[in-house]
């Protein structure tokens, strides 16, 4: 990040925070997933596997009150770290004033590390443009990305989808994003349009890494350790963050390690998910209110899990009525 006097919309210099990663190995970072990484999830992966670097879930910036833009679940969950891992706090919204009023909020509660999000679709769906939805109006971003910096006195990040509509506006934005001192970049090579179909075009993070000089953490359908090979050795990315192909498969962070099997046989995936959903189970009853939540937040988990050779098993876990016949059926897999 520059030192440079500021000119026009360009920041005043701030002090150079230390990135939410060890230097060395490229890190593995949880991704942010909204209604999955709650507090629960995000310390069973760092008791499991601790990612290098852990997101909240998005935390949604009220525009209209400017005394409460964050509200006082969002702020009882922002930390410096969690379980000794570097937590970054995710926001969401629109408006200048409302985002810097929230980032300065976070940091107040706590917070060290900010990420804005300008990816999530569900921005696209709303009268104020937010997340992915800001895209359609790229121009905000000349106000609102260096007021962020200016405000954000630990480290700031941008996680983005490669555009709204055009798998090129990325490149527009990278000038912007330098000039104003975001520390590192997160890219989902998919436009905000396109959702999550189709497939993530790592070719553009390939091309995103060479044309900046901010670190970029490729993010996108990185569903197995040669999938995440792969994207670092093709892209030249400063490393991975790790969504729903994590959440279906917590060991993820291990294989790409190379300390649990890149490949696993039926038997260990199926003791692998044994433990997962019943230590998921445990961990949701002291977060959630009542059997019927509990239930139901951890068959959000089995959205995630695509693995045809247990399909059949997956099925008849989502139609489980009880957690007792959950367990059973839990119980049963081999």
């Amino acid at each position: 990040m520059g030192n440079e006097a500021p000119q026009q919309s360009a920041p005043a210099a701030v002090k150079p925070a230390h990135l939410p990663w060890r230097p060395g190995e490229p890190p593995l970072m949880l991704a942010p997933m909204q209604g999955l990484t709650n507090r629960a999830m995000r310390a069973l992966f760092i008791d499991w596997v601790r990612p290098d670097t852990v997101f909240t879930e998005f935390m949604r910036v009220n525009p209209a009150a400017a005394r409460k833009r964050l509200s006082a679940g969002d702020l009882r969950e922002i930390a410096p770290a969690e379980g000794g891992v570097p937590l970054v706090v995710q926001l969401i919204g629109h408006g200048t004033e409302a985002l810097v009023s929230a980032a300065r909020a976070a940091q107040a509660a706590g917070a060290v590390h900010l990420n804005l999000n300008l990816g999530c679709p569900y921005g696209r769906m709303t009268s104020g443009l937010t997340g992915g939805g800001i895209l359609r109006r790229p121009a905000e971003l000349e106000e609102i990305i260096p007021s962020l910096r200016r405000a954000v006195s630990g480290t700031f990040s941008v996680k983005l989808r490669a555009g709204y509509d055009d798998h090129r506006q990325v490149f527009s934005l990278l000038p912007l994003f330098e000039a104003a001192g975001v520390d590192y970049l997160v890219l989902h090579p998919r436009t905000v349009v396109q959702e999550y179909e189709g497939l993530a075009d790592h070719a553009v993070t390939a091309d995103v890494v060479r044309q900046t000089r901010l670190p970029v953490i490729a993010n996108g359908d990185i569903r197995s350790a040669a999938d995440g090979m792969r994207v670092l050795r093709e892209t030249g990315a400063a490393g991975l963050m790790l969504g729903r192909g994590a959440i279906a498969d917590p060991l993820l962070f291990q294989r790409l390690r190379g300390l649990s099997a890149a490949e696993p046989n039926r038997q260990e995936r199926a003791a692998a998910l044994q433990r997962y959903l019943q230590d998921l189970l445990d961990r949701y009853r002291d977060l959630f209110c009542g059997e019927t939540q509990v239930l139901n937040k951890v068959k959000g988990v089995l959205a995630t899990m695509d693995d045809p050779s247990f399909a059949r098993e997956v099925k008849q876990l989502r139609k489980a009525g009880t957690i007792r016949v959950f367990t059973a059926i839990l119980d049963g897999l081999e």
